[in-house]
């Protein structure tokens, strides 16, 4: 078949020594061998570093500053990498966040009850996989669009969750286990960094190594031509859902024991940042557009950076909604430039 460049005429075709036909090869190459394709979060970050260092050199270039963008970015990166299954199979959970509220609230007020550790943990969990059953009834048994499904499992986790704590603030009682799970650290690193590098761990396991994670893609990329190879698209879509509000059950854990109190409302404001550190992760690493583990915790640093810097600027509350959103519009833009060019 031919192509556009091989119909114009032969005094208009580019020939070897012309700069116009060189130009693109060389940029290409500039481009590829500095990483940029694939590694510009790398490069924002740095350069990120290099801001607050002039701007705020006395509060930002400390351990302490590390320690803090670390532990606090924990639970995001959980609730971001609880999105990559779902998103790699074509799919949105916005469930996600609500699912996290509810394992918060649900592990405060159990253990406020006198619960012992195991029982609440195991009360979570099932909890999660029940969301997980549910959005999964929804989405592969009845049919609905994942947005739409998730989007009405959230209103009523949002719901339960304020039945749970009759819409007040739980606090975790004095001595709880459950404490030194969220605010102890572990070689000078805090202790959630931990969950996130043990969730991070088995979830690039799934995705990158086995088959199950390579159906996950397959799915996410053509439906029909995943089904016409065999694949199982129901039971992977169940299986990522139900991955999903597990991990968002366990991030709900990591950010009640890091509080030590949580309220009906804490879980919402999770879902917009998770987001925009999924698609923005796309961008990363990979060059087809995938959303990925390393590329998603990458954008977890990068957003967590910014965000926490302009904080220590003086910056007002509301920066981080306003850098969050920005951050997911450029995401969504540059993940359908990479699907395009890749498509090229």
């Amino acid at each position: 078949m031919s192509s556009a460049e091989d119909l114009r005429p032969a005094d208009t075709q580019p020939g070897p020594g012309d700069a116009s036909a060189e130009r693109p090869t060389v940029r290409t190459a500039f481009v590829h061998r500095a990483g940029l394709d694939r590694l510009s979060g790398v490069y924002a970050l740095a350069a990120l570093v290099v801001l607050y260092a002039l701007w705020v050199p006395d509060t930002f270039l400390t351990a302490t500053t590390l320690r803090t963008v670390s532990a606090n970015q924990s639970v995001t990166a959980i609730a971001a990498m609880a999105l990559i299954l779902p998103v790699a199979a074509g799919l949105f959970d916005l469930s996600v966040a609500a699912t996290l509220g509810v394992g918060a609230v649900l592990t405060v007020q159990l253990q406020a009850d006198g619960r012992s550790l195991a029982v609440t943990l195991l009360v979570v969990v099932l909890t999660g996989l029940g969301v997980g059953l549910l959005n999964s009834l929804l989405v592969v048994g009845v049919g609905i669009d994942s947005f739409i499904a998730t989007l009405g499992t959230s209103s009523l986790l949002s719901a339960f969750a304020y039945w749970i704590t009759g819409g007040n603030q739980v606090i975790l009682p004095p001595g709880s286990d459950l404490t030194s799970f969220g605010q102890g650290s572990l070689l000078e690193v805090p202790t959630p960094v931990w969950y996130v590098a043990a969730v991070g761990l088995i979830l690039f396991y799934v995705t990158e190594l086995t088959t199950a994670g390579r159906y996950a893609y397959a799915v996410g990329g053509n439906k029909e031509a995943a089904r016409l190879i065999g694949v199982r698209v129901g039971r992977v879509s169940v299986c990522a859902l139900l991955a999903s509000s597990l991990m968002a059950t366990v991030a709900g854990v990591v950010l009640a024991a890091e509080l030590g109190a949580t309220d009906p409302n804490v879980g919402p404001p999770y879902l917009l940042p998770a987001f925009s550190a999924v698609l923005l992760g796309a961008t990363q690493v990979k060059t087809n557009g995938r959303v990925n583990v390393l590329g998603t915790l990458l954008a977890v640093a990068l957003l967590g950076t910014g965000i926490y810097g302009l904080q220590l600027a003086g910056a007002p509350t509301y920066v981080s909604d306003l850098f969050n959103g920005a951050a997911l519009i450029l995401a969504v833009s540059l993940a359908l430039l990479a699907h395009r060019r890749t498509r090229r």
